[in-house]
């Protein structure tokens, strides 16, 4: 017969019976098994004598535990939890959802109400809530900010004996390896402590702006997402910088954590309260560098003109894109007799410029210089 040709024997039905008797037999033997060990007698594992066992005493807490754990009593009740919302509209209702678009921390300035924290833990809300450390919650209100120095102030409306400022200190005597501590709220956990030491000095880092940050402190203190805003404190318990950024490649705590200097703060917040914002500008937006250095030109492309603004005034004409071709009006080519090459150079030469400070422009239009002068004004937060 051709092994490949298929045979006519008849093939008998399996007995699912066998099976059956198979499993049945596993099962016994596995409970014999545990009845076994569970029932060893006196000559098993089992203790019916146990007890919990006697506690050491430990003694007396290291003097550097009861530092910590003092300068978090005092400074944890200046800490808040700040969560940035967002109102959309919902179909067929005329009443918007709010939407939880983020959550940062922040700190008690002053027992008005104001509250500082970074520009942007609240930027782009519509609606801000902060939270005490006593979880008693406030709706807060936006007084303005710095969004190149990467901090803003809100203030609520709770009772002076809720409002525990922070203690401020100054950021011109640190040393590297001081010890530091940060609070805050990483990933939504409230009343975080982190220890470390200042890692470094008079670092450099970008603002949401471009614009970049002179003068930082670095720290390894953990800092995550959701500690931005938060206070990082000295071993007296004041105040030594706004926990602001991370170097990390994942995005989570990599042991570089960035802290505005507190005497940048102390500058800033009051002129934010004061005036709402201290971003000085031009009343220009700007095409981004990419564009530049794709059109082959060199300084700040101007994109548009504020309406009203002393750029509008003084005659400046954006570039105007239409058609998939470009018709260029003024470039910025100087700040004050210094060349700018780019958006970015600019914005950088006026970083530590004041509200209402007036700066000498070299504008080009069409491979012609000619200098202009304009007084900078505060932009809206």
């Amino acid at each position: 017969m051709d092994p490949w040709e298929p045979s006519n024997r008849t093939l008998r039905p399996p007995r699912p019976w066998l099976l059956h008797i198979l499993i049945a037999t596993i099962v016994v033997m596995s409970a014999l098994l545990l009845w076994r060990i569970l029932d060893a007698g006196p000559g098993g594992v089992l203790d019916e004598n146990a007890e919990p066992r006697t506690v050491t005493p430990r003694g007396e807490l290291a003097a550097g535990e009861k530092t910590t754990i003092e300068i978090f009593k005092a400074a944890a009740p200046a800490v808040v939890h700040i969560t940035n919302i967002q109102l959309r509209e919902r179909i067929y209702s005329l009443n918007p959802t709010e939407m939880a678009k983020g959550m940062g921390t922040g700190f008690i300035w002053d027992e008005n109400g104001y509250v500082v924290t970074n520009w942007h833990v609240v930027e782009g809300g519509q609606k801000w809530k902060v939270t005490l450390s006593d979880n008693t919650e406030y709706d807060a209100r936006a007084v303005g900010g710095s969004p190149d120095k990467d901090l803003a102030v809100l203030k609520i409306d709770a009772p002076k004996n809720k409002l525990r400022p922070i203690l401020l200190g100054t950021s011109g005597d640190l040393q590297v390896g001081q010890s530091v501590y940060a609070i805050g709220n990483p990933f939504g956990l409230d009343q975080t402590l982190t220890t470390g030491v200042i890692s470094g000095l008079d670092r450099e880092i970008q603002s949401g702006t471009g614009v970049p940050i002179r003068g930082v402190i670095q720290t390894d203190a953990a800092i995550n997402p959701g500690n931005s805003g938060g206070p990082l404190l000295d071993s007296a318990g004041r105040l030594i910088g706004v926990n602001t950024a991370i170097a990390s490649p994942s995005g989570t705590y990599a042991g570089i954590g960035f802290a505005v200097p507190v005497d940048a703060v102390n500058r800033q917040v009051p002129h934010i309260i004061r005036k709402g914002s201290v971003r000085a500008g031009l009343g220009i937006d700007f095409w981004a560098d990419t564009y530049g250095r794709r059109w082959g030109k060199a300084g700040a492309i101007v994109k548009s003109v504020k309406a009203g603004s002393a750029a509008d005034r003084a005659g400046l004409e954006p570039s105007i894109a239409r058609g998939g071709r470009i018709w260029f009006g003024d470039i910025i080519v100087g700040v004050d007799g210094q060349g700018v090459r780019s958006k970015s150079e600019l914005l950088r030469a006026l970083a530590n410029r004041e509200v209402g400070e007036q700066v000498r422009l070299t504008v080009r239009r069409q491979r012609t210089d000619r200098e202009v002068k304009i007084p900078l004004e505060a932009l809206a937060p």
